[in-house]
């Protein structure tokens, strides 16, 4: 008689790279609301993930000793995580949400480029397609009069470097699959203390203005259920997903993010949403699902 445990877990899978991708695509709401309070550009994203650390203090208390002793590569894996979601975060507050989701889902680029260099995977005509799309997508919303494909401003070379930095902790994920929670937990902790970083640079180098922390009351309210409810999940999920799955059917659930982070910036912030956004945002997405889909086209012909 066939287990039906593989398939709950696959499933469960599948659901938590869903929630993941839904719930990053309304991270800029909390994230600009702490703007507005006061927690201008990193401090917002200090603010954002040390509320979610301090609440996971105790498991990590707990499970300090596991977590230093494994391997130099969890932690490696856990730093480039961090990295990449801090600037991602953080590059919701310098520049427009579709200009990240574009910027940040160049991943399948980087991910090929480095899984060649690195693990020496064939870079396919199905992923060249892929390159094409997600260039073109960046093209279309940050080509301009010129033609030239150049980031503009901070927020976008920080989303740009985030999708970079992502992929390569992604690739670490995939062929070093530790425990999920300790994962989360080195997760937080090194988005936490980039973020601290990245906040003390961006104040000394004028970029930012330190917050008033008598604000900091004033959030609370909102930000520790935010936290309990929202960020920590999704970082759970965002770990859990593609330890189990095919990277391919990752990718393409994780795309959820986009629709979702578009359609509330266009409701929620007034940003535009035209006919230009709707084709990036259609060429990025192509690019992340392009193989996927492939794939799934292989095996009904070859079952056929």
């Amino acid at each position: 008689m066939r287990s039906t445990r593989p398939l709950t877990t696959e499933n469960l899978a599948k659901i938590a790279c869903i929630y993941s991708g839904i719930t990053f695509g309304v991270y800029w709401i909390p994230l600009r609301a702490l703007g507005e309070a006061g927690f201008t550009g990193p401090w917002a994203v200090l603010i954002f993930n040390l509320s979610a650390l301090i609440i996971v203090s105790p498991v990590l208390f707990v499970r300090w000793r596991n977590i230093i002793r494994v391997r130099f590569r969890f932690h490696m894996c856990a730093i480039l995580c961090g990295l990449g979601y801090a600037l991602y975060a953080g590059a919701f507050m310098y520049t427009e949400v579709v200009r990240v989701l574009i910027m940040f889902y160049l991943m399948p680029i980087w991910g090929f480029l480095l899984g060649r260099i690195f693990i020496g995977d064939k870079i396919t005509p199905i992923r060249m397609v892929s390159m094409a799309f997600g260039l073109a997508g960046l093209l279309v919303i940050c080509g301009g009069e010129s033609g030239l494909i150049i980031p503009n401003n901070p927020g976008d070379w920080m989303a740009l470097a985030a999708g970079v930095v992502w992929a390569a902790g992604s690739m670490m994920l995939l062929t070093n699959r530790d425990d999920t929670v300790n994962y989360t937990i080195g997760f937080l902790f090194w988005a936490t203390l980039v973020s601290m970083l990245m906040a003390i640079f961006a104040t000394e180098s004028g970029f930012t203005i330190a917050p008033d922390w008598t604000g900091l009351g004033g959030v609370l309210y909102w930000l520790v259920p935010l936290a309990v409810f929202l960020i920590i999940p999704s970082a759970l999920a965002t770990i859990y997903g593609p330890s189990k799955l095919n990277p391919g059917i990752v990718g393409l659930f994780f795309m959820t993010e986009i629709s979702v982070g578009t359609v509330t910036a266009a409701i929620f912030a007034g940003e535009p949403f035209g006919f230009r956004e709707i084709t990036g945002v259609v060429l990025v997405t192509l690019a992340g699902a392009a193989e996927t889909f492939y794939q799934i086209y292989r095996r009904r012909i070859a079952i056929q």
